[in-house]
């Protein structure tokens, strides 16, 4: 057995659920690490793992935090989660590194930039490699989510690079989605896309502090109105804020509106039924997934498909036929 998958089965096997459940920093930093591993043998173990644990997740409230580069997210997310802290609660911060295109490498320096956050014992901060997954959001974010509720954190941030698509992928794996903003840079709505403003819960002008006071409340009114021309089906009315992260102004009201919003979601039932649609289509997106890897990995497959490809770009055979003839390969069909 070679080394590396020596230590892999050394690893899941030293993993101490009571002590996952008992909310050990440790502990749940193996489980997080068996969840992410590539190996093949770990993937039966990781899932039987959360298997386990899943009836004790759901506890929490998951908060998914975006913005353009520069708006101050980190330091947001530092100060909110002091915040909550003094507020006797437990604080997971899930933060998305951007792996390198070429060398695969990331900086989770998050940490460094979280620095009086990260030496609370209620804290938890783990960062982790996008792996260039869609929109740059870890593969296994959303495992890693619920062995955070299994370990008792309240709340949840996912912190994503703001980047292309991360913003959809945040908000189909989180109950809030908030979108940090930044007081009058330009364009009055900064270029945001109707479709994340449709997405968004909240919208938290970030650095509403000294000169930029007078220019965040008017950018607050010009994205409030914004909403207002938009149809929002759910039961919340999505709120613009201001705060100042730097200056720990305002942050009460970002949690207040969020607590607002989980009351509400839970008595009308709407945050259950959200986390159960979120989670059918994450088992339907996993199937596509698994059978695209199949198709690729049978033998038949592989050799046939070459051919097809030459075929279909040269106009000798439509893409259907050529499709259903791997699949045909693929489940030995007549």
């Amino acid at each position: 057995m070679a080394a590396s998958t020596e230590a892999a089965f050394g690893m899941a096997n030293m993993i101490d659920t009571q002590a996952l459940r008992d909310g050990n920093p440790r502990a749940l930093a193996k489980a997080i690490t068996l969840v992410e591993s590539k190996n093949l043998a770990h993937r039966g173990q990781a899932q039987a793992l959360l298997e386990e644990v899943l009836p004790y997740s759901g506890n929490s409230i998951r908060i998914g935090i975006t913005g353009i580069p520069g708006v101050g997210k980190s330091t947001f997310i530092e100060a909110f989660g002091l915040y909550l802290l003094e507020q006797g609660k437990r604080v997971a911060v899930l933060a998305v590194d951007p792996s390198s295109p070429i060398a695969g490498g990331s900086i989770l320096g998050d940490k460094t930039r979280m620095e009086m956050l990260s030496r609370s014992r209620d804290a938890f901060i783990r960062p982790s490699p996008s792996e260039g997954s869609l929109g740059g959001v870890a593969l296994k974010t959303r495992e890693t989510m619920l062995l955070c509720e299994a370990a008792g954190y309240d709340v949840i941030l996912v912190e994503t690079v703001g980047v292309g698509q991360s913003e959809y992928e945040v908000a189909s794996m989180v109950d809030f989605f908030m979108v940090l903003m930044l007081p009058n840079a330009g364009d009055e709505l900064q270029g945001i896309k109707k479709g994340i403003m449709e997405l968004a819960d909240a919208l938290v002008i970030n650095k509403a502090d000294g000169e930029s006071l007078n220019y965040a409340e008017q950018t607050r009114r010009h994205y409030q109105n914004a909403l207002h021309l938009l149809r929002h089906t759910s039961f919340w009315t999505p709120q613009v804020l201001t705060c100042s992260s730097l200056k720990n102004e305002n942050i009460e009201a970002v949690w207040g509106m969020i607590s607002g919003f989980q009351i509400d979601a839970t008595k009308n039932g709407s945050l259950q039924d959200k986390r159960a649609r979120q989670a059918r289509e994450w088992m339907n997106k996993l199937l596509h997934g698994m059978l695209d890897l199949k198709l690729k990995e049978n033998p038949e497959v592989k050799a046939l498909l070459p051919e097809l490809n030459q075929k279909v770009m040269e106009g000798q055979t439509t893409p259907y036929v050529a499709a259903q003839t791997l699949i045909n390969l693929l489940f030995k069909a007549t």
